[in-house]
Formats: C-alpha cells, sequence, structure tokens
C-alpha cells in the first residue's frame, strides 16, 4: 500500500510540474486575439467552404484550390491589411468595399502613388464566372496570380520593385515580422513561412468564398425549370425584361433591329450573369489615364449586385467609369458606332458588319432596368464573415 501511495505522489508531483499553470501558459495564437479580438475565432471560423450554392450555379473555377475556412480567414486579413502597401495606407479593401459589392464609388481609386489606370472591378461570385481570366483586359490566367499584381504595382500598392520602390520580398520579410502573420500562416500551411504562392492561394480563397445568392431572381429561379419560364414572384415588367435581356435580337442588313430581345444573355448568360469567354469589347475604348484607345478591355465581372436592392449603383460602369446609370448602359447598347481602330469590338455588337441599333422603346428600356435590378441581394453587404477584422 505504501509502494502505490508513493507512485501516485510521484505521478501528480510529474503532472503539477509539466502542466501548464495560468502563470507560463503560452497561447499560440495571443497575438491574432490582441490583434482582432472577437471578429476572428480560430477555435470557431465562419463558414467559406460549405455555403449554400444553388442547383442551377454549375460553374466553379476554383477547383485547383479549393476554399477553407482557415484559408480564407487568412485571406480576409490580407484582404482588408494596409500593411501591404509601402506606405501602410492602402488595402485590397480600399478599392474593393463590401458597402458597394466590393467596387469603388470612385472612377479611379486612390493608390500610393497616385490612381489606378482602370476602375475598380465588383468581385461578386468571382467563383462562378465562366470566364477564367481576371482584370479588365485579361491579363491574368488565374484568380491566384491576380490577387498580387496590385500589391506589386507602383501606383496602386507600390511594391513593384522599380520606380524606387521596394519589392515583394521586402513586404514578405515586412509580414514575417508581425505577430498575427505568424500565427496564421501557422495556422493554415503548418509553417510561419511566407512567400507570395502562399498569400495568392488565401487571397484567391476569400475573394471567390464572396457570393451573392439572395437577390429577388434566385428566389424565382429556384421555382422555375428554367430562365426561360415566367418568375411567379416577379412583376410583369421584371418577366418582360428577363425575355428582353434573354432573347436574341432580329437584325436586318443594316444591323437594325426588327425583332427578338436585346441579346444581353450573349455575352451575359444567366444564371451566374458573368462575361462569355472569347468576348470582344463592347464599344467603350477610352482611356482613364491618358489618351488615345484601349480596345483590350474585354473582361466583365458579374451583373449580379450591379446596384444596390435600392437601384443605387455600386459606382460607375466600365473600366473607364464613364457610366453612371443603368438607364446610360442600356442606351449605350442601343447604338454601337463603329469607332475607328477598334478592331477588337465584339461581333454580336455589329452585326451585318454594322454598328446594332437596338431602336430601344421607352417601356423596354424600364423593362430591363427592373430585371437587372432584381439580381441584387443583400447579405453581401453586411455578412460579417467579409468585413474588415481590423479595429475601427
Amino acid at each position: 500500500m505504501k509502494t502505490k501511495w508513493i507512485s501516485l505522489l510521484a505521478v501528480a508531483s510529474l503532472w503539477s510540474c509539466s502542466s501548464n499553470s495560468s502563470d507560463d501558459y503560452v497561447d499560440p495564437y495571443a497575438n491574432v486575439k490582441a490583434t482582432f479580438g472577437t471578429k476572428i475565432d480560430l477555435d470557431n471560423l465562419a463558414n467559406y467552404a460549405n455555403q449554400t450554392i444553388p442547383t442551377y450555379i454549375t460553374k466553379d473555377n476554383g477547383m485547383a484550390n479549393p476554399i477553407t475556412n482557415k484559408g480564407a480567414t487568412l485571406g480576409r486579413v490580407l484582404f482588408y491589411d494596409k500593411n501591404l502597401s509601402a506606405n501602410n495606407t492602402i488595402s485590397c479593401s480600399s478599392c474593393h468595399q463590401q458597402a458597394n459589392a466590393f467596387s469603388d464609388t470612385n472612377v479611379a481609386s486612390i493608390g500610393v502613388n497616385g490612381t489606378t489606370g482602370r476602375h475598380a472591378m465588383r468581385l461578386i461570385n468571382a467563383r462562378f464566372a465562366n470566364e477564367n481570366k481576371f482584370f479588365w483586359d485579361e491579363r491574368a490566367a488565374t484568380l491566384e496570380f491576380q490577387t498580387t499584381q496590385p500589391i506589386r504595382n507602383h501606383n496602386e500598392m507600390g511594391y513593384s520593385g522599380a520606380n524606387g520602390d521596394e519589392d515583394f520580398n521586402n513586404l514578405v520579410t515586412k509580414l514575417s515580422q508581425l505577430g498575427y502573420y505568424k500565427e496564421l500562416f501557422k495556422f493554415v500551411y503548418g509553417t510561419e513561412d511566407i512567400t507570395e504562392s502562399k498569400i495568392q492561394l488565401a487571397l484567391a480563397q476569400f475573394i471567390r468564398s464572396i457570393q451573392s445568392f439572395d437577390s429577388k431572381y434566385d428566389a424565382g429561379r429556384a421555382l422555375a425549370l428554367n430562365d426561360g419560364q415566367t418568375f411567379s414572384n416577379f412583376t410583369n415588367q421584371e418577366n418582360q425584361g428577363k425575355q428582353l435581356f434573354l432573347a436574341p435580337p432580329q437584325f436586318d442588313a443594316t444591323g437594325s433591329r426588327t425583332g427578338g430581345g436585346l441579346g444581353c444573355a450573349g455575352c451575359h448568360a444567366a444564371p451566374e450573369f458573368d462575361i462569355a469567354p472569347n468576348s470582344g469589347n463592347n464599344g467603350i475604348i477610352g482611356v482613364l489615364n491618358g489618351t488615345g484607345i484601349d480596345i483590350t478591355n474585354t473582361r466583365a465581372p458579374s451583373l449580379r449586385d450591379i446596384v444596390k436592392t435600392d437601384g443605387t449603383l455600386n459606382g460607375p460602369l466600365m473600366h473607364t467609369g464613364v457610366i453612371t446609370s443603368l438607364q446610360a448602359v442600356i442606351g449605350h447598347y442601343g447604338t454601337i458606332n463603329l469607332a475607328p481602330g477598334n478592331t477588337n469590338l465584339d461581333p454580336k455588337l455589329r452585326p451585318n458588319g454594322f454598328g446594332q441599333h437596338l431602336n430601344l422603346t421607352a417601356p423596354e428600356v424600364n423593362a430591363v432596368m427592373a430585371f437587372l435590378k432584381t439580381l441584387s441581394g443583400t447579405n453581401v453587404y453586411s455578412d460579417p464573415k467579409w468585413s474588415n477584422p481590423f479595429p475601427n
């Protein structure tokens, strides 16, 4: 019996010496908790990976980099962190604001050394784009590659390695010295090592997680067999606008519409409403910060959340921000002019070799505007998982 008690006391003593008391316990995520408080709880991560996606949505360009709750959480921090800019004043969210469907109300966004060369594109439903290339001119073959190009841009975030800028390696060193990144990168990747590839993967996961499927359109589409059916929750005007959007136009020999719809779905097919691959430009060929023409802009964001539910635009439209109302954008496509030098105009906009004339009526314009407004949801503007995790 005495031997047993000695053994038990020894075990108890050993446990007491080896256990972490409240005085010597080191929290492996102390910096994350100190920086973000309750906005990020690594023990109870927000749901990024298993969000509900409607059955009628079939596109997914993120299969090579599946969304994880851990990766998207890191991506969220990177997206909102001004430390990713050379002077600690600009983050990705400076140009892609949640309140504006992750776009900007400014025509050109403010960077560390000037302004952006094109208007900031909305980031709604990027995961479900049929076109896998990104930027207005599609120079990024993947979203992953796209994510760090603004950081490497002299005007935007200033780690270009040229024009007196530090390069991306300097940014990696800078982030490596921040305690919360040491903890987050180890949490996600198992090691504190930071690389551009890891940054790209996390940012792309966060951006692809930003989805909007709670619109009036989605409520109607869920009850219908296809988009061509009349939606029971739509007004007559909204259903008319949907049909005009979906149906191809009929043209005479000179490109003047004689019947049919407006053909919007030829480039922005439902239900994703993103741009069709291999599209040409839409006839807007201006240059935001300079002179001459730019015919390379063939990408566009999804038409979802082009406006808020009250009809307010989420910033100006097109790469030059030249369009400032839904009526104006429909009017632009109503009459396409064949501008000298524009050898890249989309063929669908020049039927029979002529710039299209849709001969729009006021009821048609109003109906299409009413339909476009049904593509807007509400959750994307307020969901905490896509919000700024840093203290205000």
